[in-house]
């Protein structure tokens, strides 16, 4: 999927594809100041909070150093049959906001088009799973004290400026879940400076960071963090023990009141298993098998009430695989195996193309009957129709798919 972000961000960083991901500290700029206003600004950050249930800890509000307790800005909207949902109270928001305070929205892909759109192409790029937050930061205010993260991060500043302190790992490649604690922040000053409008900035995973704008004054910060989560050698082994479920004698119990000679015996036979089964299924297997298997993201149910759609786009977390052979096409995607015949190739590389496509244009194009292709596409939970909304995710970002 070809998306002006993308193409941007790897020009900013110097990059030619996602495999300098977690590999070390980069930073550039983006010139294009309208793309990033497309992409995110205060006012529609704003405008999504208000119009959404939102609660912690996905919605936050930081000041003084300190999380703020909900209560003082969420405030619970009471239907008039009692049940209470939660909204945010705008004109405390309001207050924060004018006061000096950061602002947190995580996840704001599941609730704004445009970077849902973005979150996927850059899934398609990196070949893992992208998270976008949002923070935005008033007057002097700070953000999180000085931290490091179990994944990498791509940083965006959309508007204004923030200064950031950034240092190396205190820990090689240390995890969520790990075997001794991180606490101790590296002494190594990696960068230190001002973000400005434009400027991108990768974090790997591990280095120590923090921004403020305590040194700013009036004015604020808006800048989104794109988190990547990559794979790694833990995640192959529980995907290995997940494929010995498979065989029997992986499934017996552990004799616990066995002589020694028989806990030998199934330790040895165990291993040689275990041994056999790292042979055989390496970690490039194990990252293929993920993206295939992974079902689609959150989209619009197939239901088939409403009339075909008009325009579909792909929504797979992962770019589909598409398979030539003499007389038939298989795609692999979701969980699925899906066979066409060899003439529906062209149609299927357009509709599968994560770029929005017209029915009848693609039909036009390829000379196939292109709306029953996309009705077994929507219904098998590949493509979803275009809606306007979904529409406007992709608009001026991601052209529509030609032949």
């Amino acid at each position: 999927m070809d998306h002006r972000f993308v193409t941007a961000l790897e020009k900013a960083l110097g990059w030619t594809g996602a495999a300098p991901l977690g590999t070390g500290f980069a930073r550039g700029t983006i010139e294009d100041l309208d793309l990033l206003d497309r992409l995110l600004n205060p006012q529609r950050l704003l405008d999504l909070v208000m119009r959404r249930s939102v609660n912690t800890p996905q919605f936050r509000i930081f000041q003084n150093g300190s999380e703020l307790h909900p209560g003082r800005y969420i405030e619970p909207a009471v239907t008039r049959r009692g049940q209470a949902i939660p909204m945010a109270d705008m004109h405390r928001v309001g207050a924060l906001v004018r006061e000096g305070c950061t602002m947190v929205l995580d996840e704001i892909d599941f609730f704004d088009p445009t970077m849902e759109a973005t979150c996927r192409a850059l899934q398609w790029w990196a070949r893992e799973l992208v998270q976008a937050n949002a923070y935005l930061t008033t007057n002097d205010a700070s953000g999180f004290d000085l931290h490091w993260d179990d994944h990498d991060t791509l940083i965006v500043q959309l508007a204004g400026q923030k200064t950031w302190d950034v240092r190396g790992a205190s820990r090689p490649a240390p995890m969520y879940r790990d075997s001794a604690p991180n606490t101790e922040p590296s002494e190594e000053i990696i960068w230190r400076g001002t973000l400005r409008t434009g400027d991108v900035m990768h974090i790997p995973r591990g280095f120590w960071h923090q921004a403020t704008r305590g040194d700013q004054g009036e004015g604020y910060s808006l800048h989104a963090t794109f988190g990547i989560v990559k794979r790694t050698g833990v995640n192959w082994l529980a995907w290995l023990a997940d494929q010995a479920r498979a065989q029997e004698l992986f499934r017996h119990d552990l004799d616990r009141w066995a002589t020694p000679d028989r806990w030998e015996e199934q330790q040895r036979a165990l291993a040689q298993a275990v041994a056999r089964m790292a042979g055989e299924l390496s970690p490039q297997d194990f990252l293929d098998a993920r993206e295939r298997e992974r079902r689609a993201a959150r989209h619009l149910p197939a239901t088939g009430l409403f009339g075909r759609p008009e325009a579909v786009v792909c929504v797979t977390d992962f770019e589909p695989v598409i398979q030539r052979n003499d007389a038939t096409v298989d795609v692999l995607a979701a969980g699925k195996k899906i066979t066409f015949a060899a003439k529906a190739y062209p149609a299927l590389g357009l509709l599968l193309s994560g770029h929005p496509v017209r029915i009848a244009d693609a039909a036009a194009a390829t000379g196939v009957d292109v709306a029953q292709l996309a009705d077994i596409l929507v219904k098998e939970e590949l493509c979803t129709e275009l809606t306007p909304a979904l529409s406007s995710g992709y608009t001026g970002l991601v052209t529509a798919a030609t032949s």
